[in-house]
């Protein structure tokens, strides 16, 4: 079994998605593939892998949907250089972070706001958006913070049952608002969380270009940055069209590996932005966030990298899966929803037991797993157990 494996940053940014796609996963776990991949080249990225070789106390943490390769070497050195000046408020640093989003994203500063995290977009957008009779209509399975802080402000929560393969039923979202006579919040996270599929562009932007009557759509592209199918595309480019009617959510906790460091933004009109920033904490963001962000956005070396490594890993993971007989949901994230071999409990002690921490429970999912996509190197460790666990007949 290959349990040290020290992937190549040069081998890794060479690597089609076609061509790790066309390897088995024995050839993945090969002496001879990893003789390949252990060709090195030195530049300013972080070390992707080294010899995994988890613990107890230091387990491979495939849970929490976090980028397991870490910061860029550039936004790491911008929050350590922050920190002498961490007792001032970061006021000029939040202006040029705005300006360089709303470069990035094709508008103006006044469509930009700062977030602690997507969390603090989500509960402000709902909190700025409250009227009389008003609902939050989500999937049956997707990401609670929206029906958490909907619960919070004593919303009606309309959740619209699922398609096969917990698809998101589109049809019956818009069902759901067309039969209520009130205001309607329409959260979708796109790709979706726990599924890690994404809704087709069309089919979004259909909806919201028709401009339905006391509607608002709360679109969560958190997972955006990691995704391969072309279907797929950003709403920031109908807000650039002057819809408003549209939040879109963005954070840097997913791509840029800052999930600790709670930078997210909110790209809306300018006349929302106004209204949701009554409800944020505005100016008072990390310092070293910030300036990690600033650092991180531009650094396109670490983006196509980080983006890469994730390709890599989740080619492994499929290949594993596909090789157990595990039925599994096409990802467009740095996670895979799987059917759960065995109850899903079990499962997880299972291989909390190989030092393998894995995802909770998603109602009303109850018998599939979300497995997050850690180094290349930690999934070969992953295939590892897994395979042992089948030959052991506890899978």
């Amino acid at each position: 079994m290959v349990t040290n494996l020290n992937i190549s940053r040069r081998t890794l940014l060479g690597f089609s998605t076609a061509a790790i796609a066309g390897l088995s996963v024995n050839q993945l776990l090969s002496k001879a593939y990893a003789s390949e991949l252990q060709k090195t080249i030195s530049f300013s990225l972080p070390v992707m892998d080294t010899a995994v070789t988890p613990s107890l106390d230091n387990p491979v943490r495939l849970n929490f949907n976090e980028n397991a390769i870490g910061m860029s070497g550039t936004a790491k050195q911008a929050a350590i250089d922050a920190v002498p000046k961490a007792n001032r408020y970061a006021k000029a640093e939040i202006l040029l972070l705005s300006k360089r989003l709303a470069q990035y994203h094709n508008v103006s500063e006044e469509h930009i706001l700062l977030t602690a995290g997507s969390s603090e977009g989500i509960r402000s957008a709902i909190a700025a958006h409250i009227n009389p009779n008003t609902q939050l209509v989500i999937p049956e399975l997707t990401y609670g913070d929206g029906e958490h802080f909907a619960k919070t402000f004593n919303l009606k929560i309309t959740k619209v049952p699922s398609l096969k393969d917990w698809q998101i039923d589109i049809n019956g979202l818009r069902k759901a608002v067309e039969n209520h006579q009130g205001f309607s919040i329409v959260y979708l996270v796109n790709p979706n969380n726990p599924t890690s599929t994404v809704i087709g562009y069309k089919e979004v932007e259909s909806w919201i270009t028709s401009k339905p009557k006391n509607t608002l759509f709360i679109i969560d592209e958190a997972y955006a940055e990691f995704v391969n199918d072309p279907v797929f595309r950003s709403v920031d480019s109908l807000i650039f069209q002057g819809y408003s009617n549209i939040i879109l959510l963005k954070t840097f906790s997913k791509i840029h590996a800052m999930a600790g460091l709670r930078v997210g933004y909110v790209v809306s009109s300018p006349e929302n932005i106004k209204n949701i920033g009554q409800y944020v904490a505005g100016e008072k963001l990390n310092y070293c966030g910030v300036c990690a962000a600033l650092a991180s956005i531009d650094d396109n070396q670490f983006l196509t990298y980080s983006k890469k490594a994730t390709d890599v890993s989740r080619n492994i993971m499929e290949k594993v899966l596909s090789e157990l007989g595990l039925h599994y949901l096409k990802s467009e994230t740095n996670f895979i929803f799987h059917k759960s071999p065995i109850e899903l409990g079990q499962y997880r002690e299972l291989m909390k037991k190989n030092f393998i921490l894995i995802g909770r429970d998603f109602n009303p999912a109850t018998n599939w797993c979300r497995i997050s996509l850690g180094t290349p190197g930690e999934m070969l460790y992953a295939a590892n157990v897994l395979y042992g666990l089948r030959e052991k007949s506890q899978i």
